[in-house]
């Protein structure tokens, strides 16, 4: 049987770093607490040829599991899952630049009576701060080998695996007695030199981010910003990308006679999935900014900065870092709710995460603010459609906000819970962490376009193209067919808020992935005699057949939009409540429609 070694220590100490190198996998890393919610297992090979299985366990700050993360790393630890087997060596890793806060954990470790080796992680950082280390004398201190450690750099994790591959010793660590705080500060003062407690630069750079006014006003113009580049830096590429299906559809459509083939092609692959796959630019461009983010140690001091709106909302800055991954897609955002202790506060922050605007909302918004939003310059320097985008994220994040605070008003228990947690040093983005992160991201996005996506819109083609229209019929073939049906009975529930059939067939597959309703509704309109408009842009066609009072409206809608149903599963999962999900499901549908239908109508009024 396989040796194995668990990975321990305490949030953004380096171990999914070490985890990486150690197994040549990709499991994501960022510069702040809390991104390892679950186990992760992977194997190394050893320089002996033999292969040990190594296990990346989520940052706990103590043994004690008070969240959901930290319960599952003392569940390993001390063999209490059923199919888990105790690990043969623990491996703590403890960043060098921070031991009076990790060798606490340490010694914590120590007290479970396993085998244990101390990794070092970050020792260039400690060195870059004049921070010296007598690493013979804290291994005799504590009693367990120390091997030093960069996780981050090649060949940094070397001398680890050489300690690896010698035979297992059986020797245990001595357990501290006494007060755990008291024995770090005696070894700190023995075997640890430093210059002083914080990073000089880190300080200084603090100064403004942290402040209460200038502090804000950067985080809203980094958001601003963002948003921004996301419509202006991805025309180009999203024009290209539309040309060339554009082109790859004629070339392999133009010589086939009409019939099934040809409307498979023309109306369901290119005019379906192709009008998903353009915005990829749009979306890597928003990863990018948010994994330079990630990487920099910023993440963690904008969630100190919002701690006090938080707060008065019924949530805290600790799910900050939920909710921005939620940005990115509502399932590792809720998934990362786990590192919230308090119930209150993780089922109240899993509730909201559906509001932030997930990277699937992206190509709707993109669609409809090209239909009806010019792409004129504000004062000059700012793109209206850039403005309009903003606009609508931060109506996600405000409706989350007020959602919460409704929960805070509805829930009986309402006491204060103050934010802990711990500021990372800064450092400068590694390249090839951010250049991993954006094609893991782009093949996510073409995966979902080639599986889930292809699969919905070539359903949806099936149901737009049978039954065939009857001999004499004088509308549309689409009209006659299921799809054409079904849109009809939806479109008496959605006509108060101006959505027409075709919107209403497009939302349906849009339950699969938010994506897609932008590849039904290019199937639907091409099935509906209008190929040549939607090889083009599909923008332009809805902005000839839509009011504005339904593209606003439609729009709104998507703020509040039910999830789509892995979403949902995910909360069944991380809740273990069906009674949840139907809650969910019910106020994201009634805030929707609601909203819908209070633009819809005041549109209608005002233009």
């Amino acid at each position: 049987m396989s040796t194995r070694i668990a990975l321990v220590g305490n949030p953004n100490c380096g171990k999914t770093s070490l985890f990486n190198q150690l197994t040549g996998t990709r499991q994501k890393v960022a510069n702040y607490a809390g991104v390892t919610v679950e186990r992760k297992e992977g194997k190394i090979l050893l320089p002996s040829g033999q292969h040990i299985i190594a296990l990346d366990l989520p940052g706990a700050y103590s043994l004690t599991s008070t969240s959901p993360d930290e319960a599952i790393t003392r569940a390993v630890c001390l063999g209490e899952l059923p199919d888990e087997p105790l690990p043969d060596l623990i491996v703590c890793v403890a960043d060098a630049t921070n031991l009076r806060l990790h060798l606490r954990f340490v010694l914590e470790a120590m007290r479970l009576g396993r085998p244990m080796m101390l990794a070092l992680n970050m020792m260039d950082a400690a060195k870059r701060r004049g921070i010296e280390i007598d690493v013979a004398a804290l291994s005799s201190a504590l009693g367990i080998e120390i091997i030093e450690t960069v996780a981050t750099r090649k060949g940094g994790v070397e001398p680890l695996v050489n300690a690896l591959d010698r035979p297992l010793t059986q020797t245990l660590p001595t357990p501290v007695n006494g007060d755990l705080h008291q024995a770090v500060r005696a070894m700190l003062a023995d075997c640890v030199v430093m210059p002083r407690s914080t990073d000089a630069r880190d300080d200084a750079i603090d100064r403004f981010t942290l402040h209460p006014i200038f502090g804000l006003a950067l985080l809203a113009t980094l958001m601003f910003f963002i948003f921004q580049a996301v419509f202006s830096w991805a025309e180009p590429f999203m024009g290209g990308i539309e040309f060339g299906i554009g082109e790859l559809g004629t070339l392999t459509t133009q010589t086939l006679p009409d019939g099934l083939l040809r409307s498979l092609l023309n109306d369901g692959i290119f005019a379906g999935v192709g009008s998903v796959l353009v915005f990829l630019p749009q979306i890597l461009i928003l990863f990018f900014f948010i994994l330079l983010l990630e990487e920099s140690g910023y993440l963690p001091r904008a969630a100190f900065l919002l701690d006090r709106l938080m707060f008065k909302a019924g949530l805290t800055g600790r799910a900050f870092i939920p909710l921005l991954s939620s940005f990115a897609c509502a399932i590792p955002g809720i998934m990362a709710t786990r590192s919230i202790s308090d119930p209150r506060d993780r089922l109240t922050t899993i509730m909201v995460a559906p509001l932030m605007t997930c990277s699937a909302r992206l190509p709707v918004y993109t669609v409809l603010i090209a239909a009806f939003i010019p792409p004129q310059s504000v004062w000059g320097v700012l793109n209206l459609q850039g403005l309009v985008l903003f606009a609508l994220y931060f109506g996600g994040i405000a409706s989350a906000l007020l959602v919460a605070y409704a929960m805070k008003w509805l829930q009986s228990d309402r006491s204060e819970h103050a934010l802990l947690l711990e500021l990372p040093s800064y450092r400068l983005p590694d390249w090839r962490s951010i250049a991993l992160g954006l094609y893991e991201r782009m093949m996510i996005f073409i995966q979902r376009v080639g599986g889930i996506i292809f699969a919905v819109t070539m359903l949806l083609w099936f149901l737009a193209s049978f039954p065939a229209a009857p001999i004499g019929a004088t509308l549309p073939a689409i009209e006659y067919s299921y799809a054409g049906q079904l849109g009809a009975f939806l479109a008496v529930i959605f006509a108060p808020i101006g959505f027409n059939w075709e919107i209403s067939i497009a939302l349906v597959p849009g339950l699969a992935a938010r994506e897609v309703v932008v590849a039904a509704l290019g199937t639907v309109y091409a099935m509906s005699g209008n190929e040549d408009l939607v090889a083009n842009q599909l923008s332009t066609l809805i902005s000839q057949q839509w009011s504005l009072a339904t593209g606003l409206s439609l729009l709104v809608w998507f703020i509040f939009a039910p999830q789509c149903l892995s979403t949902l599963a995910t909360v069944r999962r991380e809740t273990g409540s069906w009674r949840t999900v139907g809650i969910m499901t019910g106020y994201l549908f009634g805030l929707a429609y609601l909203a819908s239908f209070i633009t819809y109508q005041l549109a209608l009024w005002l233009l």
